[in-house]
């Protein structure tokens, strides 16, 4: 059995915070607001996993009011929804991702992200892409304001097989 889920982000630009893609430190002036360390890469990828898997979104299990994910790692929360994902009898067959943002240019740090997200996922090498893309100076990221991701995910596994017989 496969199945698909697809998730997004998008968290708003701001001073005095860190910007971390797929738990690479970007060097850039601001960061993303958020209760953890607001990696949206990382946050959709989360989403398409728990969704592929029939399993409620990540607000759910790593509540934004929570104290325990205060300026928790993403690469850390999503070792957990790996556990559930495999919990549940699935297992990552690939992942796709595109980060949206005008600035800063990310060619030089998407090796990195995908080392990190291969890595907290023990995924197969060369299952995991990311790629990053720019609105054209239109929209929230266009005009700088945030910074927003898309992720695919493709599971495979028999959890349910034995209804579609």
């Amino acid at each position: 059995m496969y199945r698909i889920g697809t998730g997004y982000d998008l968290h708003r630009l701001v001073d005095g915070r860190p910007l971390i893609l797929g738990g690479v430190n970007i060097e850039y002036h601001r960061g993303l607001e958020g209760h953890s360390d607001a990696d949206v890469l990382v946050h959709a990828l989360m989403d398409a996993l728990l969704g592929a898997a029939g399993l409620k979104d990540i607000g759910h299990h790593f509540p934004p009011h929570d104290p325990e994910f205060k300026g928790a790692s993403s690469l850390q929360l999503l070792k957990k929804v790996r556990y559930l994902v495999e919990k549940k009898g699935f297992q990552l067959v690939n992942a796709d991702m595109v980060i949206i943002a005008e600035a800063p240019k990310l060619a030089p740090y998407l090796e990195g992200m995908i080392e990190n997200i291969t890595t907290a996922l023990a995924a197969a090498p060369g299952s995991i892409t990311v790629k990053a893309t720019t609105t054209e100076g239109m929209g929230t990221c266009g005009r700088g304001e945030a910074i927003a991701a898309q992720a695919a995910a493709l599971l495979k596994g028999s959890a349910g097989l034995e209804r579609h017989r």
